[in-house]
């Protein structure tokens, strides 16, 4: 399955008539303006002749094709242009400035500067929205990993003094997320006033801003703490991971006294948990009493969880009013997990050009009396390049010396 030419007039989500150009690399940007496509928005990504720098990232197939670029570039259209040159570069910025009323978007985590700062862009229109993430707020660089060394949760991941990087890109994930917020922000504005403005966002000042939501900042400034590593214990309330007697594990959660007693009734075991409060002197009914006896109560259940395999806590343990879940690897939740299929609205399959056809999500947000989400492939590096001549200036010969 090929993406028809006119896959994106067909699309109708609620941000159609949305224009964004993206020229950057790696998660957040990417993530953002993908996020942007799977909701209708026309998302034109501009990469130097050859592919940016995560053109060939990993995962990859056999064949040297990034897993990992495809699946960040779902619904866009690419074009690729000598951005080293000032013919290139004159190119990408009559994409960028051209088009109507929903276009003039800009979505980059590139040094915005020469032909692609805000300055030069927005001579040339006025109304130019331009979404920058930067990597510090004083605009050093920075990455994901770079960000997260500093924020205080590798020291509280694992079990011992070592700090331990955890593997998902939390950072990039979260500020790809606050720059479509961002944009939509700025594109509300620019309907009202008719006033373009460039945007910045600073990758560790997502860190910041999440530490200090999540109130670890303030529990160092008040308490004087600082979070200590626990495993995969939950913090503050009881949470737990059990062995199961297959070699399994799964994570047992109560954050509330009804789960708690849930969790009790499902496995037989309530009058002994209940017998853990007067026995640690704490009170169960409280997140924080069910902590203080978190070991205890972990005492009594892992003998049960230890003499049933995986197959059995589901049986006892699924519609109980407990909260659980398996612990899965890749492969076993693409295997052996149905929300990983097309039993989910989410997924569906598509033939991603020069890999072959993969089971693919759309945007898990649904939308009341649109259609489920689909999942449309990544283009070819530069596929769409010839289909661009009406989206330039009609005095713009730049495109065309390229198309």
């Amino acid at each position: 399955m090929q993406p028809s030419s006119n896959v994106y007039e067909e699309c109708r989500g609620p941000l159609a008539g949305l224009r964004v150009v993206e020229v950057s690399a790696f998660v957040a940007a990417p993530l953002a303006s993908m996020t942007l496509a799977q909701l209708g928005a026309e998302v034109i990504r501009i990469d130097p002749a050859g592919g940016n720098i995560d053109h060939h990232r990993w995962p990859e197939t056999e064949h040297g094709q990034s897993l990992y670029w495809a699946s960040l570039n779902k619904g866009k259209r690419s074009v690729t242009l000598p951005l080293d040159t000032p013919g290139g570069q004159r190119a990408a910025a009559d994409i960028i400035c051209a088009g109507g009323e929903g276009a003039g978007i800009l979505i980059t985590n590139l040094p915005a500067r020469g032909w692609l700062s805000y300055d030069q862009l927005s001579a040339r229109r006025p109304d130019l929205i331009m979404m920058r993430l930067l990597g510090d707020h004083d605009g050093s660089p920075a990455v994901d990993y770079t960000v997260n060394c500093a924020s205080g949760f590798p020291h509280a991941t694992g079990t011992g003094p070592e700090p331990v990087n955890h593997v998902l890109p939390a950072w990039d994930v979260a500020a790809g997320l606050y720059l479509t917020v961002g944009l939509l922000a700025a594109e509300r504005r620019r309907q009202t006033t008719g006033r373009g403005q460039e945007v910045t966002l600073a990758l560790s000042d997502v860190m910041l801003a999440t530490v200090g939501n999540l109130g670890y900042i303030a529990d160092v400034q008040i308490n004087g703490a600082s979070r200590e590593p626990i495993g995969n214990s939950l913090y503050g309330a009881f949470g737990r991971d059990f062995r199961t007697a297959d070699g399994r594990s799964v994570m047992v959660v109560a954050l509330t006294t009804r789960q708690f007693r849930a969790l009790g009734r499902a496995t037989g075991l309530a009058e002994k948990l209940e017998m853990t409060g007067p026995l640690m002197d704490v009170d169960l009914t409280t997140e924080g009493g069910r902590y203080a006896a978190r070991h205890a109560i972990a005492a009594v259940l892992e003998p049960w969880f230890a003499g049933r395999t995986l197959a059995e806590v589901r049986a006892v343990l699924h519609g109980s009013g407990a909260l659980w879940g398996p612990y899965q690897t890749f492969r076993q939740l693409v295997e052996e997990d149905p929300r990983c299929s097309t039993e989910n609205p989410l997924f569906s399959w598509i033939e991603q050009p020069g890999i072959g056809t993969l089971l693919a999500p759309g945007s898990p947000l649904v939308f009341s009396g649109d259609p489920a989400p689909v999942a449309t492939p990544a283009p070819r590096l530069g596929a769409d390049a010839g289909t661009l001549h009406g989206s330039v200036p009609p005095d713009s010969h730049m495109i065309n010396d390229f198309c």
